[in-house]
C-alpha cells in the first residue's frame, strides 16, 4: 500500500523531522518520504493503513492533512 498525504503548516527541515517521525510510528509504515517544497509525504505499508488514522498522526504532530491519496 503507498498514499500520498498533503500536508499544510510544514515550514523547515525539524517540521518534515516532525511529520517523518508521526508517520513512521503508524502500525504497518516501512518508508516514508517527506518534501517540504511540495508540501507532501509518501507512506508504503505492508497494510492498509486507515486515513483517519493517518490524519490522527498528523494532527497530533501539530499539522493538518489537506489531501490523501492512494498511489
Amino acid at each position: 500500500m503507498k498514499k500520498k498525504i498533503l500536508i499544510e503548516g510544514m515550514s523547515c527541515g525539524h517540521c518534515v523531522n516532525h511529520v517523518k517521525e508521526a508517520l513512521s510510528e503508524l502500525n504497518g509504515v516501512t518508508n516514508v518520504e517527506v518534501n517540504l517544497a511540495s508540501k507532501t509525504a509518501i507512506i508504503e505499508a505492508t497494510v492498509d493503513i486507515e486515513d483517519k488514522d493517518i490524519k490522527f498522526a498528523i494532527d497530533d504532530a501539530g499539522y493538518e492533512v489537506v489531501g490523501i491519496e492512494i498511489l
